[in-house]
């Protein structure tokens, strides 16, 4: 379900970074976060998600998350925008 939230949103962002920057300004919807990522990459952009209590969807798989955004690579957080 999510990886095709993911790949119909008209807006995402890709990568932790750039996450938890999105967070921050306040225009994020969602945050999908891949479960086989390193905790140590994704725990920020969960407690930013967490703190601004914007909804965070977990999925199995980051290179079905990054094939889902349209990248070759996997990806560990994309943050779905309004």
């Amino acid at each position: 379900m999510s990886y095709e939230k993911v790949s119909q949103a008209k807006e995402i962002i890709v990568g932790t970074k750039q996450a938890v920057k999105a967070l921050k300004t306040g225009h994020v919807l969602e945050v999908v976060i891949a479960e086989d990522a390193d905790p140590k990459v994704t725990t920020k952009v969960v407690q930013a998600a967490n703190d601004l209590e914007v909804p965070v969807v977990k999925v199995d798989s980051m290179k079905k998350l990054g094939k889902s955004c349209g990248i070759d690579v996997g990806a560990a957080a994309v943050a779905i925008i309004q």
